[in-house]
Formats: C-alpha cells, sequence, structure tokens
C-alpha cells in the first residue's frame, strides 16, 4: 500500500468515527433546538461564504504561490471542526449548542464544501487551473460525514444502551486514527511542510483571528453561546481538509500546506482553550468593576 493510499484510508477512517460519535451523542430535537436558538442562516453564511472570502483576500494580499493558496483554501471551506464540541466541554460552554452546530453544519459540509472550494479556487490567483472533481468528492463526503452521523443518530435514538457502550471506543479509534495521518503525512511531507515559510502561517494566523472574532460577534446573546460560535469558525475540519488534498492534489504542495496550517489552528485553539479556560475565567469570578463588562 503506497502512503497517499495509507493517508487517504486514516483519514477517511477518523473522519467516519469522528462524525459517527458526534450522531451518537445527538438527538434530532438537540439539532432543532440549537438551530432555532442561534443566528444559523448567518452562521452558515460567514461560515461557507465569508471565510473562505477572507483567506482568498489574504492570499492576494501576501500574493501566495498557488499550490499553498489551494491547501489554504480546503481548511477554509470545512467549517466546524468536530473537535469544537469537545473544546467547548474544556470551557464549560453550550454543550448542546455546540453538539447541534457541529452536525448541522457538518452534514452541510458534504454538499457545501465542494462547491465552494470550486468557486474559491476560480477567484485565487493560478488556482484555478489545478483539478477538482466535485461529483467525486460529494459522494465520498456523504459516505464519510452524513451517512455515519445519520447512523449514529439513529442508534441513539433507536439504542440507547448500545450507544454507551460503544461512544468511548469508537471516539478513541477515531482520534488516534486521526493523530495517526498526521504523524504519516508529517514524515512524509516534512521536508515540503518546512518548505512552507512563514508568510503563508501568518495570513492564516489572522485568518484565524478574525474568524474567532466573527463568530463571537455572531453568537450574540451570553458569552457561553459566543464562545460556541467563536470556536466553530475559527476551529477548521483538519480531517476533511486532509481528505480532499490527498484525494484531489497528492504529491503537490496542497497537502503540505493543509498539515502545516492544520497545526497551527490546532495550537491556537488549544491557546483559546486556555485563555477562556483558566485566564478569562479568573477574570469573571473577580468581583465585577462598575461600568465595564466581561467578554
Amino acid at each position: 500500500m503506497d502512503f497517499i493510499t495509507v493517508v487517504r484510508a486514516l483519514t477517511m477512517a477518523c473522519l467516519t468515527g469522528l462524525l459517527l460519535t458526534v450522531g451518537l451523542r445527538l438527538t434530532v430535537d438537540q439539532v432543532v433546538e440549537a438551530i432555532k436558538s442561534c443566528r444559523w442562516s448567518l452562521i452558515l453564511f460567514v461560515n461557507f461564504i465569508g471565510i473562505p472570502l477572507l483567506v482568498a483576500m489574504l492570499i492576494r494580499v501576501f500574493d501566495l504561490e498557488a499550490e499553498i493558496a489551494v491547501g489554504m483554501i480546503l481548511l477554509a471551506a470545512a467549517p466546524f471542526a468536530p473537535v469544537v464540541p469537545v473544546f467547548v466541554k474544556l470551557i464549560r460552554g453550550d454543550l448542546a449548542l455546540a453538539a447541534g452546530l457541529t452536525s448541522s453544519i457538518s452534514i452541510l459540509s458534504a454538499f457545501v464544501t465542494p462547491l465552494v472550494i470550486l468557486f474559491a479556487l476560480r477567484i485565487v490567483p493560478g488556482a484555478g487551473a489545478l483539478s477538482f472533481d466535485v461529483l467525486e468528492i460529494l459522494g465520498i463526503l456523504m459516505a464519510t460525514i452524513t451517512v455515519p452521523m445519520l447512523i449514529g443518530m439513529a442508534i441513539h435514538h433507536l439504542a440507547p444502551d448500545l450507544t454507551r457502550r460503544i461512544l468511548r471506543p469508537i471516539e478513541v479509534f477515531s482520534e488516534a486514527t486521526g493523530a495517526l495521518s498526521l504523524i504519516v503525512v508529517t514524515v512524509g511531507e516534512f521536508e515540503s511542510i518546512l518548505a512552507i515559510g512563514w508568510v503563508p502561517l501568518l495570513a492564516m494566523s489572522i485568518g484565524s483571528e478574525v474568524s474567532l472574532a466573527l463568530g463571537y460577534w455572531l453568537g450574540a446573546g451570553e458569552r457561553r453561546g459566543r464562545r460556541v460560535v467563536a470556536f466553530g469558525t475559527s476551529n477548521r475540519n483538519i480531517a476533511l481538509a486532509l481528505l480532499l488534498a490527498v484525494q484531489n492534489y497528492a504529491g503537490t504542495n496542497v497537502v503540505s500546506a493543509v498539515v502545516a496550517n492544520g497545526f497551527l489552528l490546532i495550537l491556537f485553539g488549544l491557546l483559546h482553550v486556555a485563555f477562556w479556560r483558566f485566564i478569562r475565567a479568573e477574570r469573571d469570578s473577580a468581583p465585577a468593576i462598575p461600568g465595564f463588562g466581561a467578554g
């Protein structure tokens, strides 16, 4: 089995397992309630249109080469990573909202993400010449995102005892295969990842922080809900982006760009967790100063 086949298999297993566990934690009522309790249509617009446009603009501003730009576009078009509920749990945020938004947006990703990528590639200089098979990717994403999540929700509804038994083992397996796929790609593409340079990482850092601010604004309402949308908007689905990269651009710097920028987004996500879990929590617990609020 060659390198790309191994990475593709590991990434598909990771994505399938992660979305199955999201489904196992959910009921249809939770998804509906999550959609009703937030500005869902605006959140969709910003995540599927606004963030890819922001990243495309940064690519133009920093004049990045086409293959690196495509890797960044793949990440930008893959919103609400399955790890978002985990981050939200760590910061004691609104877990029901996190699960509901992650599930509904993940299902839509299977259909919308390929179209967003196809459009974004046309506005990035030099990227339009790189091939992208929308129909093939649509089929793969339905098999690895939509179907597993619906199966998980069905099991949760019909066999709650089975759900409790299998949830943690599947979760561990998914996380392990995801970590293994990143390790395999990092080892295989190590020299190419180092050659990416700091400029694309700076551009993605700016995009990540602007996305976080946009998500916090979109969340409206109380802080717990704002932080959910902030995490979902700034943390892109690395497993999905990596699958798209190895499926369409194997052997190019696109894969390296996804991994390098993906690691950066993981680092920023952990820093945001640390800030809201520890630093901000201490400030929020301190006596309030009249005239000043907490964010």
